[in-house]
């Protein structure tokens, strides 16, 4: 590859050097925040050499190269645009002063939530199991004693992350505002105090006021369920601590900025900030029931229409508030099947282009994506496929808005939020049948839609003058480290699970050694990441972690150096697994093959696999 080529098609394609307001590169992305997105095609810059996918996220623009080249193409791309070299952070501070203020208040709600999703999610699993195993034994189905201990201690622990939301939120919120995070998490706490009225036992009216200064009464009622005055409280006490760090003298600091910052927070919340917003909170849950309840599902098509837009715009991630607020309110949230239906007919019109093209590039984007969408992934779905040829995406509007409308007219509701696509049927036990129907209604729809209208079959591309007789050689490829073999679609990162740089399998280390799956040489040494250029010519990536680009190699210790050659065996990485998990990530390692389209066949092993065993056989 003319490396300093794909930098100049790169650097025409964005509008040139004055479009440019920063730029740097992780182990397989160019990460460039663009000045104007409208100077920016990114149908040329797809069909640029090397460039392998085309995305936006988080501000940025990321476009994926590939490991090995991705560092060749960045040192081009600075000199060719008299760029200065960024950090990683700096693009990503730069992405969020350039959105508005709108925008920068999305990502807040997503920085917030996103972290505590996994404890939502796992508490709304195990309420769905538990009302379906209440409503099989009421209704005679299931013999099963309920006093049970195993059954008892399964109850307790279904609600007990929606009991104690406001704690997390309070937690993650503080972390966000710049707060002490164990001081949003003593808010939250104070929130749903035990001297305080359960929220959700008031249906027989709330028990006592506070009488605040002679001058109006407030309920003593706890929050639990409750979101927005959780994160409007914690956003004035991490603002008055910061005010206070500033102004307070270091030797009383330790003493006087937390005992202020809880005290004056706690009774602005108790007395003016949590009644209030509660009321606005409740007001925005229940026009939405309203909206969704329009007779014959009329709203619900409207939203499931509009829903998938809302993900390209990034509003989607203060949906969370409408689900929590729900399942405080009515004990099930209707809107996550709308949110369901949606992501699933977005899945269903990748999967009708993937089948209906003749393009091999597009058909090894389009499957997996689709198949991550049914996972409730879209974002490759979307941006990889769907809104590329628009009309996919109209079709998947559509689609979703009939899965909807469906949903609603039933009265499809989910015990938790968090999980959509084919595991989202775990949040609708109490109504699995209906769940199942919505699901086919809405990818048949978008399907046929699609097939039809949504995707024009390319010209049969003429055949080439010589056809290269393909190979029946065999490569192996040992495992890096030991440890249980994943699919790529089960590393939660939309690149991977598309396939995007490659095919290829996924490990969860058992622990934190990376060794050199073959005999080669280092291509690319980054943090978190290895690129392997193997004697046999295959060219791997060792990508150890999702995410943690933004650790830039804390908790990793090289044993290499690029342009090194290495036998197979030979330690490459040593990391530490439980210091990584603590920072928030993940370290699912994914082992990919990035010359696949060298390949006509990539096939692995399953289960629980030790290091230097074979995890995947390749033929030329």
């Amino acid at each position: 590859m003319d490396y300093r080529k794909t930098a100049a098609g790169i650097l025409e394609c964005i509008g040139g050097k004055s479009n440019i307001v920063s730029a740097a590169h992780c182990a397989t992305r160019l990460r460039l925040v663009i000045a104007d997105n409208s100077k920016c095609s990114k149908e040329e810059l797809e069909n640029v050499e090397g460039v392998k996918g085309v995305f936006e996220a988080s501000g940025q623009l990321q476009i994926i190269l590939g490991t090995g080249v991705v560092n060749k193409v960045y040192d081009e791309f600075i000199t060719l645009s008299g760029a200065s070299a960024a950090s990683k952070e700096d693009v990503k501070a730069a992405a969020a002063q350039k959105g508005n203020p709108f925008q920068r208040f999305i990502k807040t709600l997503g920085d917030i939530f996103v972290p505590i999703i996994p404890a939502i999610v796992a508490s709304g699993f195990l309420m769905g199991i538990m009302e379906s195993l209440n409503f099989m034994i009421n209704a005679g189905y299931l013999n099963l004693n309920p006093d049970n201990a195993l059954f008892f201690l399964a109850n307790l622990f279904s609600n007990t992350a929606y009991v104690f939301l406001p704690v997390l939120i309070g937690f993650s919120a503080a972390k966000v505002f710049g707060g002490n995070p164990y001081l949003g998490a003593v808010i939250g706490m104070i929130m749903v105090h035990p001297n305080l009225q359960n929220a959700w036992g008031k249906t027989a009216g709330i028990d006592s006021y506070l009488d605040v200064f002679g001058l109006y009464k407030v309920p003593l009622l706890g929050y639990q369920g409750h979101v927005i005055s959780v994160i409007v409280a914690v956003f004035i006490m991490a603002a008055i601590e910061k005010r206070l760090h500033k102004r307070v003298p270091a030797m009383f600091d330790l003493f006087v900025t937390p005992l202020v910052s809880v005290f004056v927070t706690g009774f602005l919340t108790m007395t003016v900030v949590g009644p209030v917003f509660n009321f606005v909170e409740s007001s925005i849950i229940n026009g939405v029931q309203a909206l969704i309840s329009i007779p014959f599902g009329i709203g619900s098509l409207v939203m499931g229409t509009l829903y998938a837009p809302t993900v390209v715009t990034g509003i989607h991630h203060m949906y969370s508030i409408i689900d929590l607020g729900q399942i405080q309110e009515f004990g099930v949230t209707y809107w996550l099947p709308l949110a369901s239906a949606a992501n699933i007919a977005q899945g269903a019109a990748a999967l009708a282009v993937a089948l209906k093209t003749k393009d091999k590039k597009l058909k090894a984007m389009a499957l997996p994506s689709s198949l991550s969408a049914f996972m409730g992934i879209t974002e490759p779905a979307i941006f990889g496929v769907n809104l590329r040829f628009f009309r996919p995406f109209v079709c998947a509007c559509i689609g979703g808005g009939v899965g909807a409308m469906f949903a609603s007219i039933t009265g499809l509701g989910a015990t938790g939020t968090g999980v959509t696509g084919i595991f989202g049927i775990l949040l609708c036990l109490n109504a699995p049948l209906k769940y199942i129907l919505m699901f086919v209604i809405a990818a048949a729809v978008s399907f046929i839609l699609t097939w039809m209208f949504g995707y024009k079959k390319e010209e049969t591309a003429p055949a080439k003058a010589k056809e290269v007789e393909a190979s029946n050689e065999e490569i192996t490829v040992c495992a890096p480290m030991t440890g249980k073999i994943i699919s790529l679609q089960e590393t939660g990162d939309e690149t991977f699970a598309a396939e995007i740089l490659g095919k290829g399998f996924a490990i969860e280390p058992s622990e934190g050694k990376a060794v050199a799956p073959c005999a080669g040489t280092v291509s690319t040494l980054m943090g978190h990441a290895v690129g392997l250029t193997c004697d046999n010519g295959a060219e791997l990536l060792i990508h150890i972690g999702v995410d943690t680009v933004k650790l830039e190699g804390k908790h990793y210790t090289a044993h290499v150096e690029e342009g090194q050659h290495v036998n197979a065996g030979d330690l490459l990485m040593e990391f530490d697994i439980s210091a990584i998990n603590k920072e928030g990530y993940r370290t699912v390692t994914p082992v990919i093959v990035a010359n696949t389209e060298d390949y006509s066949e990539i096939t692995g092993a399953s289960g629980e696999i030790k290091s230097m065993e074979t995890l995947m056989t390749i033929r030329k």
